[in-house]
C-alpha cells in the first residue's frame, strides 16, 4: 500500500509514523480485547441466544466498528461490544425486567441512532456536562463491581443462600475450584503487565478444565472443558439477525432502557476516549480532543450495526491503551486490530467451548479495573458522596444497573435541593436536565 494511500485512509504520515510501529500496534490492542470474544457468549449464555451467533455477531461488530474508526476517525482506538453494557443487556432488560433479548436488541439499536443524531447535532455535549462528575465516575465503578459479582456467580464462586441471599460457593472441586485457578493465573500476568494477559489467562484456564471434572454432570468423569474443535466456518447470524420488536417501541421502560444504554454508552467513551487520547498526545493545550466527532460517530454508527447483527452496544474499548502505549497513532493501527477481529471469525469452535469458571477471572480483573474511578470522588462532601455510593453499591446488590443509576440521579438532586434550601448554591448544581431526570424517575417508581 502506497503512503499517499496510507495518508488518505488512515491519517498516516510518513515523517511521524512507521508501518511496523502501527501494525504491531493494531495486533496489541487486539490481543487485550479479545477477551470479550469468549465472554460475550459466555455472558448470553444465559438467554435463549444461540452462543454460535453470538460470537459471530461480536466479531462482526467489533471488525465493522473498528473499521469505520479506521477510516472515519483514523484513530488508533478498538471497539467492540462492551462490558456492562452486555450485562445490562442480559441479567436487567432481559431477565430482571422480564423482557425478550428483541426487545433489547431494539432498544439498543433506538439508542444507536440516537447517538448518532446527539452527536451530529453538538447536543451529546449538552447532555454530557448536565451530569455531574460524581456521578459519572461512580457509575464506571458501580458497573466493575456489578461484572465482578456477575462473574463469581457464573463460575459458582457465589451461591444461593435461603438465610443471607448469598454466600462463598464450594471451592474445593468444579466451576469454583477452576475459577480459583484461574484467577490467580490472570492475576499474575496482570500483575507481570503480560500484553494480552487476559485472553491468555482465559485459554490457560480453558485448558485445565480438561483435567478437572464437573461434580454435577449426569455422566461421570465428564470435565468442565468440552472441546469441540479449534478452526471451523463462522457460524450463521440468521437467527439474531435484525430481530427487532417494535410493539413495545413507545413504552416508558424502553425509554428507561434506551436512556440508560445511551447514557452508559456516551460516558464510557468519553471516559475511554479522553484517558486513550492524554496517553496518544491527542488532546490539546485547552483540553479538547482532537477528531472527538468523528470518534463518537464512530462509535454510535458500530452500535446501530452490532443491533443489527444481534449484539449489545459496541464502545471503544479502553484497552487501546495498549496499541496506543506500543506506538500507534493513527488509523492503521484501528485497521489491523479490525482486521484480527475479522480473521477471529473462524475460530469460533475455540472460543464457544470455553466454560464460564475460565471467563470469570476476566470479568473479576476487569470489574476490578473499573473502580478505579471512585478514587476521584470527594467521600467527604456527602451531598456529592451519598448520591455515588448509593449508585456503587446499588449496581450489584439490587442486580441492576439501571437502578443504581436512577435512584442515584435522584438521591442527587434530592440532597442537593435540601442543601439549597440553606444555601441556595447548592441549586446552582443541579441542571434543569436533572431536574427534569429526577422527576421521570421518580414517577416511575411510583406507577410502574
Amino acid at each position: 500500500m502506497s503512503t499517499k494511500l496510507l495518508t488518505k485512509c488512515f491519517g498516516f504520515d510518513p515523517a511521524k509514523h512507521d508501518v511496523r510501529t502501527e501494525i504491531v500496534a493494531g495486533i496489541t490492542t487486539f490481543l487485550t480485547m479479545a477477551y470479550i470474544l469468549a465472554v460475550n457468549p459466555s455472558i448470553f449464555s444465559a438467554l435463549d441466544m444461540p452462543n454460535t451467533a453470538v460470537f459471530t455477531a461480536t466479531a462482526l461488530a467489533a471488525a465493522f466498528a473498528t473499521f469505520v474508526m479506521a477510516f472515519l476517525a483514523k484513530k488508533p482506538f478498538g471497539l467492540a461490544p462492551g462490558m456492562g453494557l452486555n450485562a445490562f443487556f442480559v441479567y436487567t432488560v432481559c431477565l430482571g425486567m422480564g423482557y425478550e433479548w428483541q426487545f433489547a436488541l431494539t432498544a439498543v439499536l433506538v439508542e444507536g441512532v440516537i447517538f448518532i443524531i446527539l452527536t451530529a447535532t453538538k447536543i451529546r455535549q449538552l447532555i454530557i456536562n448536565a451530569i455531574p462528575i460524581s456521578l459519572k465516575n461512580a457509575i464506571g465503578a458501580g458497573i466493575g463491581l456489578f461484572i465482578a459479582f456477575i462473574g463469581m456467580q457464573n463460575a459458582g464462586l457465589i451461591v444461593d443462600d435461603g438465610a443471607t441471599l448469598v454466600k462463598l460457593g464450594d471451592l474445593t472441586q468444579g466451576s469454583a475450584l477452576l475459577a480459583v485457578i484461574g484467577l490467580v493465573i490472570s492475576c499474575s500476568l496482570a500483575m507481570l503487565h503480560v500484553r494480552g494477559g487476559v485472553l491468555l489467562g482465559i485459554l490457560i484456564t480453558f485448558v485445565i478444565g480438561m483435567f478437572i471434572k464437573d461434580p454435577t454432570a449426569e455422566v461421570a468423569g465428564t470435565t468442565l472443558t468440552h472441546f469441540n474443535g479449534i478452526v471451523g466456518m463462522p457460524e450463521s447470524i440468521k437467527p439474531i439477525f435484525c430481530q427487532f420488536q417494535w410493539n413495545k417501541i413507545w413504552s416508558l421502560d424502553m425509554l428507561i432502557v434506551v436512556f440508560t444504554f445511551l447514557f452508559i454508552d456516551m460516558f464510557d467513551t468519553l471516559g475511554t476516549v479522553v484517558g486513550v487520547s492524554q496517553k496518544a498526545g491527542f488532546i490539546d493545550e485547552k483540553g479538547n480532543v482532537d477528531g472527538i466527532d468523528q470518534i463518537f460517530m464512530s462509535d454510535a454508527i458500530g452500535t446501530v450495526a452490532g443491533a443489527c447483527f444481534g449484539t449489545s452496544t459496541t464502545t471503544t474499548y479502553v484497552e487501546s491503551s495498549t496499541g496506543v502505549g506500543s506506538g500507534g497513532r493513527t488509523g492503521l493501527t484501528a485497521f489491523t486490530t479490525a482486521c484480527c477481529f475479522a480473521l477471529a471469525l473462524f475460530f469460533s469452535k475455540l472460543f464457544v467451548s470455553i466454560p464460564n469458571a475460565a471467563t470469570a477471572p476476566a470479568l473479576i480483573i476487569v470489574g476490578m479495573m473499573m473502580m478505579q474511578p471512585v478514587t476521584k470522588i470527594d467521600w467527604l462532601n456527602y451531598r456529592e458522596s451519598i448520591p455515588a455510593f448509593l449508585t456503587v453499591i446499588l449496581m450489584p446488590v439490587a442486580y441492576s444497573i439501571s437502578d443504581g443509576i436512577l435512584i442515584g440521579m435522584i438521591a442527587f438532586v434530592v440532597l442537593n435541593g435540601i442543601a439549597g434550601i440553606f444555601d441556595h448554591q447548592f441549586l446552582k448544581k443541579i441542571t434543569p436536565t436533572m431536574w427534569i431526570l429526577a422527576i421521570l424517575f421518580i414517577l416511575r417508581y411510583i406507577f410502574l
